[in-house]
């Protein structure tokens, strides 16, 4: 018998240490080179009889330290986050901000329409993956700019509607339970996500060799709650990587073209706080599509309550007075994810690099999230 650490992603196949776990291997994207554990169920009947209708995804609670103790761990993957609601072989994809996905992604619609149902709601996560199967958010940038189109997945990992029954009061193992025999033998880009049955530290050892994005922990026995942030939930990350909300741009330099930087935001206690200027991560492509959606939003005066920044960072990110008479304002509309290497002590960010512009949440809920783990 092979070891089960060489074999591809099998549902149901039980992890016993952390060497079940990323074995190495880059066939077949992400899906294959992890294992779920196996699923243990608690039956409880359905609340409520209903259509499948949109509600707003249960969310992650930002850690900065690595839960101990027994949880449900699955990787946490970049792309976007997006609910797939089936109503008799008619699926549609929405954003975590209610935004239909359904025309962006045909492949994944068509893949869902042969789910075998009358109705349901499914979570999940919409990434492309890059030549070792590792999700990238910058590659679904790319997609939606027209150019190479990196391999296409939608992992689901929760089910909280199924065949006129609400599923959210049901515990975590049930909805796994249900959602890996819905989902049966589906095949690309549809793909049930991975579960593992270890200590979420050993998760991380492993999925920080793989260069992967971070894990998110779940709590056993936890119900779905949509909209809410209550902690059965926890996401612990590796790299420093958020959305910001976009509040500004400068003039380019040299021979950069439409603009040299934006300015990046986020808000706190009702105030919209800067938190620096990116000016890396653009290609001629991007530099060309962004500044014409920021010419839509153009606006008179400063967005951002805690400018002028009059001291000048050691990274060289403050904003007095004069260099704000240089800057375009926008409406804080657009959400930007950005990498970058840590906050600095005057609360800004330090090597921000942009990946692209994310669609699924809406300005007004980005706020600052904990450090990496």
């Amino acid at each position: 018998m092979p070891s089960r650490s060489r074999v591809p992603w099998k549902a149901g196949a039980n992890i016993r240490n952390s060497r079940d776990l990323l074995p190495g291997t880059t066939r077949g994207g992400a899906g294959q080179y992890l294992c779920m554990a196996r699923a243990t169920t608690a039956r409880r009947r359905p609340a409520t009889t209903a259509p499948a209708e949109y509600l707003e995804p249960m969310k992650a609670l930002g850690v900065t330290e690595i839960p101990k103790g027994r949880w449900h761990c699955e990787i946490k993957y970049d792309g976007y986050r997006a609910l797939a609601i089936l109503n008799q072989g008619n699926a549609g994809l929405w954003s975590r901000n209610q935004k239909s996905m359904t025309e962006d992604y045909p492949e994944i619609v068509a893949a869902l329409n042969h789910v075998r149902c009358r109705g349901a709601i499914l979570d999940g996560e919409i990434v492309a993956l890059d030549s070792a199967g590792r999700s990238r958010f910058q590659l679904l940038q790319g997609r939606d700019l027209g150019e190479v189109r990196s391999p296409l997945v939608y992992y689901v990992f929760d089910l909280v509607h199924l065949d006129g029954h609400s599923l959210v009061t049901l515990p975590l193992e049930e909805r796994r339970s249900r959602l890996t025999a819905l989902l049966g033998k589906a095949k690309n880009p549809l793909q049930l996500s991975p579960s593992f049955e270890v200590e979420p530290a050993e998760l991380m050892k492993a999925v920080r060799k793989q260069g992967l994005e971070g894990i998110i922990t779940k709590r056993p026995g936890s119900i779905y709650e949509p909209g809410r942030r209550s902690g059965a939930w926890l996401k612990c990350k590796i790299l420093g990587e958020q959305e910001f909300v976009i509040g500004g741009f400068s003039q380019p330099q040299r021979s950069r073209q439409y603009f040299g930087a934006i300015l990046i935001g986020y808000h706190e206690n009702g105030k919209f706080l800067y938190a620096g200027k990116v000016g890396t991560g653009f290609n001629q492509r991007l530099l060309e599509t962004l500044h014409a959606s920021f010419l839509k939003r153009v606006r008179a005066t400063c967005p951002f309550d805690n400018l002028p920044l009059n001291h000048k960072s050691r990274f060289g990110t403050g904003m007095p007075l004069s260099e704000m008479k240089k800057i375009t304002w926008l409406k804080p509309q657009l959400v930007a994810q950005i990498k970058f290497a840590e906050w600095t002590h005057d609360g800004l960010l330090r090597q921000p690099v942009f990946l692209g512009l994310r669609k699924d949440k809406a300005a007004r809920d980005v706020g600052r999230e904990p450090a990496p783990v």
